[in-house]
């Protein structure tokens, strides 16, 4: 490994922390770093109670919190200003003492060390104390904490309290944890290296001391890491797809998916995601080092030549099915693990080892294995299982196979090669590119990981589990040959950001739990104050009585919430947090939480004891009392969070997803979680580790727009199904915590047996047969298949609906779902068949939602302005109570999304005519609690509904455009304008220009028009591009095209130029094109009104109406504009003034790309203008002289705004208001289209 001298100067600088001083060590490596100062203390003693003496006789502190009685010694270390920078770097940095706003915080840094008891401490421990210490001080403190024999960093991002000035508000801390001083990880040297005054100098250039806490914040930003760690993995992955084969019945057998490129590349992802998360049991040292050594690994095979599989097969295969999904050996069965036996012994069971003949020697092996923890949880089963129909013949997925014939070929260098360059141009549609990739397990080796997730106020540099759901999103179920696009992009899938995902869960958490307290008779309301304090992540106690946390712990307990595209698990991820965290501080000991799981058994068993049987109600009851041991072992043997989280998991969280793999990832975060939180023991069966749960039946594989048909009138049902039902969901409660294989088969065979039950009843019962047998056929134990249905009654035994839906939609195109089409047409009442998919979500997860229910979405905005919206806008004030839709004006939420999003809440229930929609808009980023970077609207459903009246029938408005990116003049101008402004359509209309469905024949340049010598009677003048005009007024000669009109037929074109064109043309094939052979003749465009005014279709910073003096064709990037001729000129300086710009910059939708706004003929037709009708004009040369700049002042620009101003009176400082929200809400546009993060 090359190492910079500097990276070996920290190296050697850690290594001096194994003995000596804990100040002196510090000092020096943040000296190697290039921060030394002589401003420090000469105190006498670095013992806690001097620390406290000295800085904290006023007790800020709280000392519970900072663990004071871990503390061996704190010593304050040194201040840093900027003498001290400059001098360093004499004088080549230079460096300002400057204080603004911000800058009042970051003027000095201080420098702190301390000594802690014991190895290891949590990242929240850590967190909390320099949180606590920060409290101190009027400046940063950066503190290095040693704990055994390692190291960590921890810096605190602070900002002034808007509410109390004497104060700050100190917020996320950042972590370089555990830097072992002995052998150093790799990654932690680079960020050290990163972080020197040097290296942060030369990166990012700062001349303060903010913009120095800056340069650390993005060198620290995980985002960063995150990123440079998929690009690696991409290009591994899109490598590693060329270099596969999987069993080729494998791909039959996943049902949809037949191509063999798609399935290998779909294996190729479950191997990424198995190998990362066993990665992250290696960070909790539950598997061994050695198995991911490639020296090790050549002396454990007896080959390991880079085109085998044996590493693959031998190593990994092993670990996933037959140790990890394997119950250890123990003194009673001290041969569950081991090698299968010879020939057909033991055929198909794979739980146990194979590939004996690859190991030097087996028995080494078996021991290197046998201290792996048994896992449970599904993830590592082995897809290789007998056909449906056949037992005899196993399908094969996997490929876990002894036999010779194994075609299973993923070869040694994939993990263990050097690098090499690839050629991956095709791939990512470059050229010329250079591409280098290196075996998986060294890109790995490359990196930090930890297990736990970062939060919103702690983050540790290192990769963590959320990548999983990065890498999920991006990569998902690789190339499709057909569109030549990743199935990200097919799919329309797309990672939501943490920032957002926080906020929409506390808002959904915030809507419920008002609801579910406030229908208790028995308590008053908490209010939203109350409720926004407990769920911000902050040290202070709740403001709740005691009456009021037991009911809302029993809120949480009984919450249900479903995300119905789950993806990889970020909104599911996102609720488990925060209900743990709401629980820590509800019920810190578990107390209350932990009864009332031993409630909700104790319930189950006194149901029990009436079973008339008494050998089965005696076993019932002994499984039952069983399960009670069970839960006080999860809270008694593991961190105060196992329990939460299991239990949370367990009752209160769902997930559909129409692709396995993403329900797979899901549930792999989920397992993560749990072990993190796990104790190990190697004294206690499974070192500890208690197995996993089995979630299978909380995420699933679905199509959740499509429900099951049922009787639209079914008066008395069987009773029988209710008891089945009642059984299979008691099947499923006890498969959640089956440990051992035999266990789960016993639930699944019975969930088997009562699906089939229960179809038979409800076919008895009147429901269709196709119903029925899609109910017995679901099985969601198959971890290939999707269900072509979403039933949360059969699937997850929930009659009455979520509280909560929430999530991402996919954001997949009309022209991509035609298929779907006619079923949606049939069930959705917002249908149209121009609308994306996502649009159907909105009405789905509302019908999947009870009588209170809250529904919160992330997506695409266009729903609120174009015409397919209208319906879904329809449907919402019909069927809601009310809603908040969130905008940000500043920042895109997705980073690889070239849409523009907003957030939906949406509140189930019957509306009223108080029913309201609180439109909001953030300056900066969509949550920003600071109310003075935000706008609100609030129209009532009636105001609402009436402002899409068209006709008497709802047609829709422009929500988007006028509640959230209108400003506040927007209003004023309605106010004013009552009588004086019209819809364009009011007095005149609006077509779209020319669409030929062969533009390189109808559209010629003066070279193509030379060559065929065609006659000047077909060829009309057109403006093809709005580049082609510098001013409002069409100047022919610098028009760069001539288009090709002909209405004559082949007849009485013999003998022309024209003739021959137009065989030419079919000699192209474009007579074939969808838009031409439609026509009687082809080639014959029809005759068409000459417009003299035109609007073009997309605008970057300004929109012109174009006045063409005798008339000019235009292509179909304009909109035509047809008058009355007496109207054409006042009409001109309706569409030209400052005030249609801001009408258009309203109406119009940025979401087409680069900031690009676009609008279409209806919206046109729709925009409101000065009715030209009303004012008188003398200045015609205003109109065909101004070069149109909106930023230009010319005094022609400004006279022509003076005239539309004082029509409508507007006072000075209105005028004012419309220049600035106009090119306020341009640069917005432009700017936002540039903010995709990191980019």
């Amino acid at each position: 490994m090359h190492e910079t001298p500097l990276k070996m100067e920290i190296q050697r600088g850690l290594s001096n922390f194994t003995d000596g001083n804990l100040a002196e060590n510090a000092t020096h490596l943040l000296k190697l770093l290039g921060y030394e100062s002589q401003r420090t203390l000469n105190r006498s003693s670095n013992t806690v109670k001097a620390f406290l003496e000295d800085f904290d006789t006023h007790r800020r502190m709280n000392r519970e919190n900072t663990l004071l009685h871990e503390w061996q010694t704190v010593d304050f270390l040194f201040q840093l200003t900027a003498d001290e920078i400059r001098q360093h770097t004499q004088e080549t940095i230079i460096f300002h003492e400057n204080r603004g706003v911000d800058e009042t915080i970051y003027y000095s840094y201080l420098f702190l060390a301390i000594k802690l008891k014991a190895d290891t401490y949590s990242r929240t421990a850590l967190a909390t104390i320099t949180r606590e210490i920060n409290k101190l001080y009027t400046m940063p403190a950066l503190l290095i904490f040693q704990h055994g024999r390692t190291l960590t960093f921890a810096i605190i991002n602070r900002r002034p309290s808007q509410r109390d000035s004497d104060r700050d508000v100190l917020e996320k801390v950042t972590l370089i944890k555990d830097i072992d001083v002995v052998n150093p990880h790799r990654a932690h040297l680079d960020i050290l290296a990163e972080l020197s005054l040097d290296g942060l100098y030369q990166q990012h250039g700062f001349t303060n001391f903010l913009e120095l806490h800056q340069a650390w914040q993005k060198t620290l930003d995980t985002s960063e890491l995150n990123r440079r760690f998929f690009k690696e993995i991409a290009d591994w992955y899109f490598w590693a797809v060329g270099k596969v084969a999987f069993p080729p019945d494998a791909g039959e057998s996943v049902g949809a998916v037949s191509n063999r490129d798609v399935h290998n590349a779909t294996c190729i992802i479950r191997l990424i995601t198995r190998l990362i998360f066993v990665w992250f049991l290696k960070e909790q040292n539950l598997v061994p080092n050695v198995l991911f050594d490639e020296t090790d690994i050549a002396e454990l095979l007896t080959s390991v030549e880079t085109q085998e599989s044996t590493y693959y097969k031998a190593i990994l295969q092993n670990l996933f099915f037959a140790t990890l999904n394997q119950e250890m050996n123990t003194p009673e069965k001290p041969n569950t693990r081991k090698f299968r036996g010879e020939g057909r012994q033991h055929y198909n069971i794979t739980s146990l080892y194979r590939y004996k003949r690859y190991f030097t020697d087996p028995d080494v092996a078996l021991r290197l294995f046998e201290t792996i923890p048994f896992l449970n949880g599904g993830l590592f089963e082995c897809l290789d299982k007998p056909a449906p129909d056949d037992a005899k013949m196993i399908l094969r997925v996997d490929g876990f196979s002894d036999r010779e014939d194994n075609p299973l070929h993923v070869p040694n260098e994939l993990f263990f090669s050097e690098p090499q360059a690839v050629n991956l141009n095709a791939v990512y549609d470059t050229k010329n590119s250079r591409y280098t990739v290196r075996g998986l397990i060294h890109i790995l080796n490359r990196y930090k990981f930890t297990i736990a997730e970062n939060t919103p106020i702690e983050e540790e540099v290192a990769l963590d589990p959320e990548l999983l759901g990065q890498v999920f999103e991006n990569l998902l179920a690789a190339y499709n040959p057909e569109t030549g696009t990743t199935a990200r992009k097919q799919t329309g899938s797309f990672y939501t950001p943490r920032e957002i995902v926080n906020y929409m869960v506390d808002e959904s958490l915030i809507a419920y739990l008002k609801n579910a307290v406030c229908s208790r008779e028995t308590i008053h309301c908490p209010s939203e104050t109350k409720l926004r304090h407990l769920l911000s992540y902050n040290d202070e106690p709740h403001q709740f009585t005691d009456t009021e946390v037991e009911h809302l712990i029993n809120a949480i307990d009984t919450l249900k919430i479903l995300d119905p595209a789950c993806g990889s698990g970020a909104f599911p991820m996102g609720i488990l947090h925060k209900l743990v965290f709401l629980l820590g501080k509800l019920d810190p000991r578990n107390a209350q939480w932990r009864q009332r799981q031993i409630d909700r058994v104790e319930k189950t068993i006194a149901t029990a004891e009436k079973i008339d049987d008494s050998v089965i109600r005696e076993s019932t009851i002994d499984e039952l009392e069983g399960e009670i041991e069970s839960i006080n072992e999860a809270f008694e043997r593991n961190a105060l969070d196992y329990g939460r989280k299991l239990y949370l998991i367990e009752n209160c969280i769902y997930g559909v997803d129409i692709q396995p793999i993403a329900t797979q990832i899901a549930k792999l975060r989920f397992f993560i979680s749990l072990i993190v939180e796990q104790e190990v023991d190697n004294t206690r069966e499974n070192r500890g580790v208690r197995p996993l749960p089995n979630l299978e039946t909380k995420f699933v594989a679905a199509n959740s727009l499509l429900d099951v048909e049922k009787p639209t009138q079914l008066l008395l049902r069987n009773p029988e199904i209710d008891t089945k039902e009642k059984a299979l969901e008691e099947v499923r409660r006890r498969h959640f915590t089956a440990r051992t294989p035999r266990t789960k088969d016993r639930y699944r065979n019975r969930d088997t047996e009562l699906r089939a039950e229960i179809s038979a009843l409800l076919q008895s019962d009147g429901f269709p047969s196709e119903t029925t047998e899609k109910i017995a056929n679901w099985d969601p134990y198959d971890q290939n298949a999707t269900a072509d249905f979403f039933d949360p009654e059969w699937m997850f035994g929930i009659t009455d609906g979520f509280d909560v839906v929430i999530g991402n939609p996919p954001y997949v195109r009309q022209e991509k779902i035609k298929a779907l089409k006619p079923i949606l047409k049939k069930r959705y009442t917002c249908y149209t068949g121009a609308a994306d998919l996502y649009v159907y979500f909105y009405e789905r997860g509302l019908q999947l939602l009870n009588a209170n229910g809250t529904h919160t979405f992330i997506c695409s905005n266009s729903w609120l302005d174009v015409n397919y919206g209208a319906p879904l806008q329809k449907y919402l004030l019909d069927n809601t109570a009310g809603a908040v839709i969130c905008y940000s004006e500043a920042e895109r939420e997705f980073e690889s999304a070239d849409i523009n999003t907003i957030v939906s809440i949406l509140y189930n229930g019957t509306p009223d005519a108080d029913s309201h929609i609180r439109f909001l808009t953030f300056k900066t980023f969509i949550g920003d609690p600071n109310v003075e970077n935000r706008r609100e609207r609030m129209p009532t459903y009636p105001e609402l509904a009436q402002a899409g009246m068209r006709d008497n029938r709802y047609t829709g408005d422009k929500w988007g455009g006028k509640y959230l990116r209108a400003p506040g003049i927007y209003w004023t101008i309605l106010e004013k304008g009552k009588d004086k402004l019209v819809r364009l359509s009011d007095v005149a209309e609006v077509r779209r220009g020319f669409t030929t469905g062969a533009n390189e024949f109808f559209y010629l340049d003066a070279e193509r028009v030379q060559a065929w010598g065609i006659e000047d009677e077909f060829l009309k003048p057109i403006i093809k591009s709005p580049r082609e005009c510098k001013s409002i007024r069409v100047d022919p000669s610098q028009l760069q095209f001539k288009l090709f009109m002909c209405h004559a037929d082949k007849a009485a074109l013999s003998g022309t130029a024209v003739l021959a064109y137009i065989e030419w043309g079919e000699s192209q094939g474009y007579h074939r094109r969808p838009s031409c052979r439609v026509r009687t003749r082809w080639w014959d465009l029809g005759e068409r009104q000459i417009p003299l005014l035109s609007f073009n279709y997309l605008i970057s910073s300004t929109a012109r109406t174009l006045y063409a003096q005798d008339g000019c064709y235009t292509s179909d990037n304009f909109q035509e504009i047809h008058t009355d001729s007496d109207l054409i000129l006042p009409l001109c300086a309706s569409l030209n003034s400052s005030l249609f710009q801001l009408m258009v910059n309203i109406a119009g939708r940025s979401n087409f790309g680069g900031g690009l706004l676009k609008i279409q003929t209806y919206e046109v037709s729709e925009l409101l203008c000065l009715d030209p009708k009303t004012f008188a004009f003398e200045n015609k040369e205003i109109f065909t002289s101004v070069a149109w700049e909106m930023l230009d002042p010319s005094d022609h620009r400004r006279a022509l705004d003076a005239i539309i101003f004082d029509t409508l009176n507007l006072t000075q400082g209105e005028r004012d208001g419309v220049y600035e929200a106009v090119v306020n809400l341009v640069e917005s546009r432009l700017r936002k289209a540039r903010s995709l993060k990191g980019k």
